[in-house]
């Protein structure tokens, strides 16, 4: 559980709304054994090693050329905000971080299948209040008053035609892709991970009784430690309560058919 109660309260990103497991997709150097004379003495040979090989890419976009030249990355705030305008209308105008949108939504993407994510590198504002908890001593839940924090940005997800969010995605990728090969990631591809992290999300478990929680100190934890050791976007879907996070899921069903050609595992 994050270290401030306030932080249970996140919704999924707007790349969710459009739209975040493992790690970037990397080949090390693969080695070759020189050859000895056999009636020569043991000599040391360099090992040659051969070149690195590029990782595969799973879910290529294909070509896309945008209708028009895309910004700089850095200045990608302006034009991508009006695109977005065009998507939700004002309906995102609320929740928006109206700066670095596409490095903040690429790094919020990467970091959810993770254990934390940085609050300060979220794309959209946290939903407002406290934690509400029902019951006392052993006996504290999850008070269904939290799910309805949520009724606002799952309206927005309902009405979104995620058509025109892959559309969207589409034209502004090569921004996408430019902001995770800066993360450190220089031959992976932000596709494959957004699919990747879409899968994870989509494995979140479904719970449908009372979410017991506990409080061994300030902070309130959950009671199941299987809950618990969830990561960040799993107990998004999960603190959002299972009818909402049921339609976010719905919509990274769709959005993953749009931008993905492989099939997605079981859940």
């Amino acid at each position: 559980m994050e270290d401030d109660t306030k932080k249970w309260l996140y919704w999924a990103i707007p790349a969710v709304v459009a739209v975040a497991i493992g790690v970037a997709l990397y080949y090390g150097r693969s080695h070759r054994q020189a050859e000895q004379a056999s009636q020569a003495p043991a000599v040391s040979v360099p090992e040659t090693p051969t070149p690195a090989a590029e990782p595969p890419v799973r879910n290529p976009l294909g070509e896309t050329p945008p209708p028009k030249p895309l910004p700089p990355l850095a200045e990608s705030d302006p034009p991508l905000q009006e695109s977005l305008g065009s998507v939700f209308g004002r309906a995102l105008d609320p929740f928006l971080v109206p700066k670095n949108i596409v490095r903040h939504t690429v790094v919020t993407i990467d970091n959810l299948p993770r254990k934390k994510t940085a609050v300060q590198m979220w794309p959209v504002k946290p939903i407002g209040g406290e934690l509400a908890a029902t019951g006392e001593g052993e006996e504290i839940t999850l008070s269904d008053a939290n799910y309805a924090r949520y009724e606002p940005v799952i309206k927005i997800l309902q009405n979104t035609d995620t058509a025109q969010i892959a559309t969207l995605y589409k034209q502004y990728y090569p921004l996408f892709q430019e902001a995770y090969v800066s993360l450190g990631y220089p031959n992976g591809y932000f596709n494959d991970r957004l699919v990747e992290v879409i899968d994870h999300l989509l494995a979140t478990p479904e719970v449908t009784g009372p979410i017991k929680l506990k409080r061994p100190s300030v902070n309130f934890v959950y009671a199941d430690a299987a809950l618990e050791e969830l990561s960040a976007g799993q107990k998004t879907l999960i603190r959002m309560g299972s009818a909402n996070a049921a339609v976010v899921k719905a919509k990274l069903r769709e959005l993953r058919s749009a931008i993905a050609k492989q099939e997605a595992a079981a859940n």
